[in-house]
């Protein structure tokens, strides 16, 4: 069944704007250059307004379609349930990472966040 056969009471709703919150972490998310990361207390300081949580779960609801594996945790452990995607990405853009330690579950890396953290000194283009 289409939607167009649908009726108009039972079709999906597109057309619901983002909270402006979540536009503009999103905003944030796409800033990021390259082969940087920002924690989610990063962009949250950045936009002075909420809080690591907040810009988790922003992420989590409608950051698939902005650079999602450059929002990260303060700890560098790459993002649970995605390690191989965020790091596939990683490896892509030459994401400062560390060795994972025999004991790291998986022997998955975590990022080098003394190397790979942005500050928002220089302006990107763009995610690519």
């Amino acid at each position: 069944m289409s939607e167009q056969s649908l009726p108009d009471d039972a079709r999906p709703e597109y057309t619901q704007a983002l909270p402006e919150y979540a536009e503009r972490v999103l905003e944030v998310a796409e800033l990021i250059p390259p082969g940087r990361v920002m924690t989610y207390g990063d962009v949250a300081e950045w936009l002075e307004e909420g809080g690591p949580r907040q810009v988790g779960r922003v992420m989590s609801l409608y950051g698939g379609a902005v650079p999602w594996w450059r929002v990260v945790r303060a700890d560098g452990v790459l993002l649970p349930g995605h390690e191989l995607r965020a790091l596939e990405r990683y490896r892509t853009e030459g994401t400062p990472l560390k060795a994972a330690s025999r004991a790291a579950e998986g022997h998955v890396p975590r990022l080098d966040m003394r190397r790979a953290r942005w500050d928002g000194g220089e302006r990107a283009t763009g995610h690519t």
